[in-house]
């Protein structure tokens, strides 16, 4: 009964380290876009003061905000949308028949910095004429969702009984039917756990969209940083969008939480 009591209080306090800080942080984010210029200037730090909407409103009455949004969704979206379509069969082929190099090579492109491809990316894009356009972005994108998605995807695939695949085979199934109507409802909570991820590193790229967006297709990374000039800094202002952005990946990872917490906890299938 000790040692259990200990066990569970180590893990409990374990969890509070983990989660009070960045609490913290996004609390004063939020702290911050609530209060004025001068009070957030102000030192030291105003604990108590008048909370205004103000820096939320002139965020969206300042700045065509919502388009901002609406143009990082359907980058985030098609990204993970196409790294799926494709990252799967891979992720299988990988599993199944043990190419761990491919893998591997794909994990360390993931893990190449950005900028390396930032380079011969945009004179491509440039030659293309295809700057600020959703195809440059979405397909800068892949670069980030979809070994992503292959890598955590392989470890689900490893997982599943060979004899499950077999069985379906021998009731007559193809290799395609096997793949949709057994495979993937298996492995749903590791799609699932896998395409938030990659939707949230997705929504919150800045080097990519800096370069090869324009006022056409401006993601919302892009936009918070026109909140800082040579002549000051819009705290208020920055704070405020920076919650904003932050919303729908919370709201998103809130609504399949459940789907999440088994994809990251378990990642395998119990045969």
């Amino acid at each position: 009964m000790g040692k259990s009591y200990i066990k569970t209080s180590l893990f409990y306090i374990g969890i509070a380290a983990i989660t009070i800080l960045p609490l913290i942080v996004f609390l004063w984010m939020f702290l911050t876009g609530l209060k004025t210029q001068m009070e957030n200037l102000a030192i030291p730090p105003k604990i108590i003061f008048s909370p205004t909407l103000q820096n939320f409103k002139s965020v969206f009455a300042q700045n065509d905000f919502l388009k901002y949004l609406f143009n990082s969704f359907i980058v985030a979206v098609f990204a993970v949308a196409i790294s799926l379509l494709f990252g799967l069969p891979a992720a299988y082929a990988i599993a199944r028949f043990k190419m761990h190099k491919i893998g591997l090579t794909l994990l360390i492109a993931r893990m190449i910095p950005f900028i390396s491809y930032l380079i011969p990316w945009f004179i491509i894009f440039r030659k293309l004429r295809l700057v600020d356009t959703y195809i440059a972005l979405i397909t800068t994108h892949l670069i980030i969702t979809l070994p992503f998605i292959i890598w955590i995807m392989v470890n689900f695939f490893e997982n599943v009984p060979l004899s499950l695949e077999e069985a379906a085979r021998i009731d007559g199934c193809s290799y395609f039917q096997v793949f949709i109507r057994i495979l993937i409802p298996v492995v749903r909570n590791g799609i699932f756990t896998s395409s938030v991820l990659g939707f949230i590193f997705s929504w919150n790229q800045f080097l990519f969209s800096l370069i090869l967006s324009g006022n056409r297709t401006m993601t919302v990374p892009v936009a918070v940083f026109k909140f800082i000039s040579y002549e000051e800094i819009n705290w208020g202002g920055l704070a405020a969008a920076a919650t904003t952005i932050t919303l729908p990946p919370l709201i998103l990872t809130l609504f399949i939480q459940k789907h999440m917490i088994k994809g990251l906890t378990s990642g395998a299938v119990k045969g």
